[in-house]
């Protein structure tokens, strides 16, 4: 008789249980998070060194036009090349959930310098308070009264992708500072499409866009009605240049 062969899905199904049975250790050793922290700083480092930035790409500096500091923001997914995308000499701070899935992001935050604040913006009010996030917008108002920009994620994890939050639009009206949305590009990218923001890799080796969308100022003495306005000029502006992102990527190869 001839021994059957394993199918690829029963394959799969193996791989996918022993790593189950192994991330567990792996994520608890400190040894393996500072190797796979390094590890990830060192390819981030490769792909902005190797990835120029093309014609038509907006400047850095254009995050200064609506004042300093600011709130720089970007969409769940395209956020990862974050620490290469400030002006000079810009110290700033980023919020990070509380998940686990959080820390590691967290940590190579960290490597490039980024002072981290805890906590979650929230679909609303009364959940993001339930994650820690009005303690987190409290610590991100002083950071930016301490002349620090402020670095978040619009979209709230496993909530509706492209679809901002409210809190960076609280952040605004209780600090007074401007939100610059932020759009980056790489031309050689591995898109992960079965995760739920559709998490962009960027690749070395190819060319890069970057968009910085017109500052928004939320009033201090804005209502209920005029930060939902907020809200969605914030979405608004972010789905926009991403779309000319990708036209200035995409139509350059």
């Amino acid at each position: 008789m001839v021994a059957s062969k394993s199918s690829p899905k029963k394959k799969n199904g193996l791989l996918k249980r022993f790593w189950r049975s192994v991330r567990g250790p792996l994520a608890n050793s400190p040894v393996v998070r500072t190797m796979i922290v390094w590890l990830i700083t060192q390819f981030f480092r490769l792909v902005n060194a190797t990835n120029p930035r093309l014609a038509g790409s907006s400047d850095v500096e254009d995050m200064k036009r609506g004042g300093e500091p600011f709130i720089a923001v970007a969409w769940h997914g395209q956020h990862l090349m974050a620490p290469f995308l400030m002006p000079r000499n810009v110290r700033f701070v980023a919020m990070f959930s509380r998940s686990k899935d959080a820390e590691l992001n967290a940590r190579v935050a960290e490597s490039f310098g980024v002072e981290i604040i805890r906590g979650s913006g929230g679909r609303d009010r009364a959940k993001g308070a339930e994650k820690g996030g009005a303690r987190a917008l409290l610590a991100l108002k002083k950071a930016l009264k301490d002349g620090k920009t402020a670095a978040m994620i619009a979209d709230i994890p496993h909530g509706t992708p492209r679809q901002s939050g409210i809190g960076v639009i609280l952040l605004a009206k209780l600090s007074g500072r401007p939100i610059l949305p932020i759009c980056y590009l790489t031309s050689r990218r591995k898109v992960l499409e079965k995760s739920w923001d559709k998490t962009t890799v960027p690749l070395p080796f190819g060319k890069s866009g970057l968009i910085v969308g017109d500052p928004i100022f939320v009033p201090q003495d804005a209502d209920d009605a005029m930060l939902e306005a907020k809200r969605v000029e914030l979405t608004d502006s972010l789905n926009a240049n991403t779309l000319r992102v990708h036209t200035l990527v995409d139509g350059a190869i």
